[in-house]
């Protein structure tokens, strides 16, 4: 689904964004620590990789763009995410050592949602999760690549979540309503996205961001993040306004395409020295103590 008119959601998005700028906090301040904790484990900063699906070979290397950035991520020891895939490839996901969780889309066939979530959690996923905002299409339930797509109910997402051990990620919240419903049935963590501007006029997640969270004080449910994120600016800008972590996407592509591994290696360290200095230049020595005091809207 592609939009080119000034209002489209990715546009919107990006205006939004831009539009939040950042007061400077010199005195008393101190370098700043980006290391992070999710789920119990520590990571080096509150960036992600995105939830990709069916990446090729770029220039001629012998391994999948998925299998390469999850390399990157555990080198860089951030927490992965890796989206639709046949559990074939995603075993060679696990292989590469990166922290994953496995995005399962909201299959018709309601026999591949749970193999594939029994698959990850059997071969060592960090965690499983479905990936709601693929429900629907323009002609009515989604198809994608040959894959029909259909409803899920709260109890439906519900039974997937007791069904595991492992964290449930609920991806493409995009409002407070569904972000109670996932904390409700017991979900562990949500993805606050518009899917790259699937819906039009789809609100900026940084803007629902701040309710979502204000909704969900005192859950133990994480809040992530995407749409948009190509900057250290930006993941600070969304660990202000409420998310724990923030995921790059189509930012990391270039860098993916042209270098591999080494390549999403400088990007992701980029994207980490850059949070750390504003945060040290905003007065934040800690992640976890980061508020929208700093912002300012324009």
């Amino acid at each position: 689904m592609a939009y080119t008119r000034s209002s489209d959601a990715n546009e919107i998005t990006a205006r939004y964004m831009d539009s939040i700028l950042i007061e400077q906090r010199l005195i008393d301040s101190v370098k700043a620590d980006i290391e992070t904790e999710i789920f119990g484990e520590k990571f080096s900063m509150p960036v992600l990789t995105p939830a990709f699906s069916h990446l090729k070979e770029f220039n001629g290397r012998k391994k999948t763009g998925l299998e390469e950035y999850s390399i990157a991520a555990k080198e860089t020891n951030i927490l992965n995410f890796v989206g639709m895939m046949e559990n074939e490839q995603f075993s060679k996901i696990i292989a590469t050592g990166a922290k994953t969780i496995r995005i399962v889309k909201p299959y018709a066939d309601h026999g591949k949602v749970r193999d594939q979530m029994q698959f990850a959690e059997e071969a060592g996923a960090f965690g499983i999760g479905m990936d709601i905002d693929h429900i629907f299409g323009v002609t009515g339930y989604d198809i994608v690549i040959g894959e029909e797509m259909t409803y899920q109910t709260s109890e439906m997402l519900r039974s997937y979540v007791e069904s595991t051990d492992l964290p449930f990620v609920v991806k493409g919240v995009l409002s407070v309503e569904d972000a109670m419903k996932c904390a409700d049935i017991g979900a562990k963590g949500i993805i606050v996205s518009h899917h790259h501007g699937r819906l039009p006029y789809a609100m900026p997640p940084l803007m629902i961001l701040p309710k979502i969270r204000e909704a969900l004080s005192g859950k133990d449910i994480k809040i992530f993040v995407d749409c948009g994120i190509e900057s250290g600016a930006d993941v600070y800008k969304a660990l202000a306004l409420g998310a724990d972590a923030a995921a790059v996407g189509r930012s990391m592509l270039p860098s993916l395409e042209k270098d591999g591994v080494s390549g999403v290696n400088k990007f992701l360290t980029d994207i980490g020295n850059e949070l750390r200095f504003i945060m040290s230049a905003t007065g934040f020595e800690d992640v976890s103590k980061i508020d929208a005091s700093a912002l300012h809207f324009t």
